[in-house]
């Protein structure tokens, strides 16, 4: 099980300080947005690099933009160490993923809550992580979609079946009341912003989150689990 703190709902303009008061953390993720294909715009590869050189942390890019065959592998070129793009906003992933792995970084697919999980189906050999959206991307602190949570049940299954190792990741209303049904279908990292920032003490939450994602796999029998494990 792995958190990993958004800093969209930090404190900008002290985000090395904010970074800090993650310790437990098991990476930081970081929310480029263009305003093009989400209606938002954050940060983009200063910033990014800048955060590279503040933090040992890895880093887990979520690439929200247009046209990520041409951006994406710059955020590996200045060290992240995970850069996801979205299905959706990709012309050629495969080409894509090979080139984020030739420059080191892990490589993730983001599906918005509307998109179907067939179209993993010729990924599944090339990327190490799927990102599941449970809100409509853009914006920090919206509600959970429980919608979501099939597809994350069929994700599993799909990678089950390839034999593959693939994380599968959850970016959205990420909370100590969401994240044990998370868990419940099959995601093992977990993207939380506001639950995070925006309590008295950031770390504790991180740790909070991290003991009931890791105790709903002890006791699947108490989420409806079917015997998953852990991870």
């Amino acid at each position: 099980m792995r958190i990993t703190p958004s800093i969209l709902n930090a404190n900008f303009a002290r985000v090395g300080e904010e970074i800090a008061r993650v310790p437990s953390a098991d990476g930081i993720h970081l929310d480029v947005m263009d305003n093009h294909f989400v209606p938002n715009l954050t940060f983009g590869l200063p910033v990014v690099e800048a955060v590279r050189q503040a933090t040992d942390q890895m880093l887990d890019i979520h690439l929200m933009i247009e046209d990520p065959d041409r951006w994406a592998p710059p955020y590996a070129e200045v060290g992240a160490e995970s850069v996801t793009f979205h299905i959706e906003a990709a012309h050629g992933p495969v080409r894509l993923a090979r080139e984020l792995h030739r420059l080191g970084s892990r490589v993730g697919v983001a599906l918005n809550p509307a998109t179907s999980v067939s179209t993993l189906s010729a990924l599944l050999g090339e990327i190490d992580m799927v990102t599941v959206m449970s809100v409509e991307p853009g914006f920090g602190g919206q509600p959970f979609l429980d919608l979501v949570l099939p597809k994350v049940a069929q994700i599993r299954s799909m990678i089950s079946k390839a034999h593959v190792d693939i994380w599968v990741q959850m970016d959205g209303g990420i909370t100590v009341e969401t994240i044990e049904r998370c868990v419940e279908a099959g995601a093992d990292t977990f993207v939380a912003g506001a639950a995070v920032y925006k309590s008295d003490d950031p770390d504790a939450m991180v740790r909070n989150l991290h003991a009931l994602a890791q105790g709903a796999t002890h006791h699947p029998e108490l989420y409806g689990c079917q015997g998953r494990g852990s991870k």
